[in-house]
């Protein structure tokens, strides 16, 4: 629970800073990967390693495949105690995330023109996964044996769908004013 309503905290700080150029920073585990294997300076077609200079090396295609690899996993990682706030039930923990791996990448692609319309998505976020993390601390404490309200499951579900829909409706709002000027 602490986690996610840390999480959430770090959300609104980088969506405040979102207007702010970042500068590209690589991935200190893809930094290690390619210092220990070596990577080639050029894709080989299909190729995953190559020999360059007597040394077998990894192919830019390889970083990319293990990129996007690590990143399904941190996602999943990261989905599993926000979904503990919703069920306890382990079977539906698990093919949540299951399905939300098989779907990412292509759900990605689907609505990645929509990202950019929703200004306020990063805003929205930051309040379920405290909302979540509240709920996950309260019902530590309530199975402790301390007397805190329980929140169900109708009620956080109706408050995720509302605050994704004012989300949506305040950052749709904004891209056409902002438009308009």
């Amino acid at each position: 629970g602490a986690f996610l309503i840390w999480t959430a905290w770090k959300l609104i700080q980088d969506a405040r800073k979102d207007g702010h150029e970042q500068e590209y920073e690589e991935n200190k585990l893809l930094k290690t990967i390619e210092r220990r294997f070596g990577v080639a300076d050029r894709y080989h077609g299909t190729r995953l390693w190559v020999e360059e200079n007597g040394r077998r090396v990894m192919t830019p295609m390889l970083v990319v495949m293990l990129a996007i690899g690590f990143t399904d996993i941190l996602f999943a990682l990261d989905s599993i105690p926000a979904i503990y706030g919703l069920t306890q039930d382990p079977y539906i923990v698990f093919t949540a995330n299951a399905f939300a791996l098989m779907g990412l990448r292509q759900l990605y692609f689907l609505i990645g023109g929509l990202l950019k319309k929703l200004v306020h998505l990063s805003y929205g976020l930051s309040v379920i996964l405290g909302f979540i993390g509240v709920k996950l601390v309260l019902h530590a404490l309530h199975e402790s044996g301390v007397h805190v309200p329980e929140i169900g499951i109708p009620f956080s579900l109706g408050f995720i769908v509302l605050v994704l829909a004012v989300t949506t409706a305040t950052s749709l709002w904004a891209t056409r004013r902002q438009e308009r000027a």
